[in-house]
């Protein structure tokens, strides 16, 4: 269990819940998924989803239990979702590493990763049916997969497009990132029963959170000093993905960025840590971390929304750790 909530220990004893559902859930005869997919819930992130679903149910019963298995298996239904998206992810993108540590594709093959996803959906609508099959939430899960796909579609469709705006990077990353936070945080404060109000401040939150997030994560990308996230610089660039930081720096002097982009997949070591120089002189970082904290702020405000209580004093101190990185 990643050690990243032991300063919440209500928290993590409830992730820590979710994660022994999930392993038991996610039980399969063929030794080869099995293997992927303990290897992958094994090798967990953080499980902000889970977490983010606790906050905000916390937010309105204070703490107080409601229908336990139920909520677990919600909490367990997030994170398994995210998990098949990103076993299918690293299909498309070949990519060799997750979390630091080689990808289910790397490890096990491209079949055993597309099987492994598979198998995570199928057991992801499992929990949906045992937890929710009479509420309304079953069908915003629907909608909220088909906005999560729209996103990567998006994407896909503007990779090694050098006119992309800055405009469709934010309906992407609202989709392939933003949308499912925005799920974690609208199915706690429902399934808790808080009301329309505060149901409609907690997508706010989610989103706010889930933007701020990719873009932060956006712009390490363009920083090659942070050897410890585990991230090579301008990895995104080289695969036609044009982010925050580059598009700010193209828009701000358009005629010295625009070489970068004719080739980028050929971009050499040396032009790329250039390119990241001048994504830094031309505003690209400064003005992406700014974006970042209005949103950042964004979430904050309307988490003030919430009855002041111990538990939105800790949800405010979590977001602001979540969202707190150091360049």
């Amino acid at each position: 269990m990643h050690n990243y909530w032991q300063d919440y220990p209500e928290l993590q004893e409830k992730l820590e819940k979710v994660q022994a559902l999930m392993r038991t859930r996610l039980d399969i005869s063929s030794p080869d998924v099995k293997a992927a997919v303990d290897s992958f819930v094994s090798n967990g992130g953080k499980m902000i989803r889970p977490a983010l679903f606790f906050f905000f149910a916390d937010l309105v019963t204070q703490g107080q239990n409601k229908d336990e298995e139920k909520m677990l298996k919600i909490a367990a239904s997030l994170e398994i979702l995210h998990s098949a998206t990103l076993v299918h992810d690293d299909i498309i993108d070949d990519s060799p590493l997750r979390r630091g540590l080689p990808s289910i594709e790397a490890q096990f093959g491209k079949d055993t990763a597309v099987y492994t996803g598979d198998f995570l959906y199928t057991v992801f609508f499992e929990l949906l049916v045992e937890s929710m099959a009479e509420t309304k939430m079953l069908a915003q899960n629907a909608q909220a997969m088909k906005k999560i796909l729209q996103g990567e579609l998006n994407q896909m469709a503007s990779s090694f497009d050098s006119k992309v705006s800055i405009r469709r990077y934010l309906k992407v990353i609202s989709g392939k990132t933003a949308e499912l936070l925005k799920l974690a945080c609208l199915q706690g404060v429902f399934f808790a029963g808080g009301d329309f109000e505060l149901q409609r401040a907690s997508k706010k939150v989610g989103l706010a959170i889930g933007l701020a997030f990719q873009i932060y994560d956006d712009v390490l990308n363009f920083t090659p000093n942070l050897e410890e996230e585990n991230k090579p610089v301008l990895t995104d660039f080289r695969q036609g993905i044009f982010t925050l930081p580059v598009l700010i720096a193209r828009e701000n002097n358009p005629e010295a960025l625009a070489p970068y982009f004719e080739a980028p997949e050929q971009l050499t070591q040396a032009e790329a840590m250039a390119l990241a120089d001048l994504v830094k002189a031309e505003g690209g970082i400064d003005e992406s971390l700014g974006l970042a904290q209005l949103l950042t702020d964004k979430a904050l405000e309307e988490i003030g929304k919430f009855p002041d209580s111990e538990k939105k004093d800790e949800l405010i101190k979590a977001v602001k750790a979540l969202l707190e990185r150091n360049y």
